[in-house]
């Protein structure tokens, strides 16, 4: 039975770069489960690489034809946006190990529906104060800066990842993001050895 790596953290804690690090290690052997949106693609997404960019009536479809596996949604101040994984077909767990960037609560449904061997979560962690300035300077370099959106996410992150809900949730394993190239021979090494069990 294959694993499924759920990267978690807060917005612009690095997980995104951890993420693409990690898929780049043939030595995993990882694939890509990506996620579905309803949010405007950003400056520099790739539809099919960061998410699959997708609308209210294919996640109707999915809901339909009892493929959803969880969905959440956002009230932004550009409207309600929604973030769900979709059992699609693409996702061969009997024999494969997957990785995708999710939050505390998708993390939580994906292991109620494939189980708690099954889906290994990956929480990184970094200091408030770095992460804010990694944000805003992300923001400063679209095309139209959405700081009211990154202020809601920054400020949300604290409810949505607090330590009581990550304790009941069963995530044990927090990789501190102070040192990149130390933080991502953790990720990796704590990898091969859920792969390996």
């Amino acid at each position: 039975m294959g694993k499924i790596f759920c990267i978690m953290g807060k917005s612009a804690s690095g997980k995104d770069t951890i993420y693409k690090v990690l898929l780049e290690k043939k030595e995993l052997n990882l694939r890509p489960m990506v996620s579905y949106t309803t949010r405007p693609i950003r400056e520099g997404e790739q539809a099919g690489v960061e998410y699959f960019f997708s609308n209210e009536d294919e996640l109707k479809n999915f809901t339909k034809d009892n493929k959803l596996i969880e969905v959440r949604e956002y009230h932004t101040v550009h409207g309600v946006w929604k973030y769900f994984t979709v059992d699609d077909g693409r996702t061969q767990i009997e024999d494969k190990d997957y990785i995708l960037i999710g939050t505390l609560e998708s993390f939580l449904k994906l292991r109620q529906y494939y189980g708690k061997e099954v889906v290994v979560p990956i929480y990184i962690q970094v200091d408030d104060g770095l992460r804010l300035s990694r944000a805003l300077a992300r923001e400063r370099q679209q095309e139209q800066p959405r700081y009211a959106e990154l202020c809601r996410r920054y400020l949300a992150d604290d409810e949505d990842f607090s330590s009581k809900k990550l304790m009941e949730a069963g995530v044990d394993h927090i990789f501190e993001n102070h040192d990149f190239k130390e933080n991502i021979g953790e990720v990796l090494d704590y990898i091969e050895k859920c792969q390996g069990e």
